[in-house]
């Protein structure tokens, strides 16, 4: 395995950390019986574009998006035997 096979494989290695870290310290999407009655709808659930799950959310995507550019790329390098 050349450098960049080991570059790219630790890399990998964190951004897979960092989504099990981000998708952990997202809160569950549980509203029980409030969301039956409609009372689910509370300031924090209006205001959720600019709370921390939002936040959360959009590096939970970032991240997936990363971990996908990096296991197709060694998967193209490997293909091709660079790495």
């Amino acid at each position: 395995m050349g450098v960049w096979g080991i570059v790219l494989g630790v890399l990998l290695a964190i951004v897979a950390v960092a989504i099990i870290i981000v998708i952990i310290l997202q809160e569950g999407n549980q509203q029980g019986i409030g969301a039956v009655t409609g009372v689910a709808d509370s300031y924090f659930s209006k205001n959720k574009a600019r709370s921390i799950d939002a936040f959360l959310s959009r590096w939970t995507k970032f991240f997936a998006a990363v971990f996908v550019v990096f296991v197709l790329a060694l998967n193209i390098l490997s293909k091709y035997n660079v790495i």
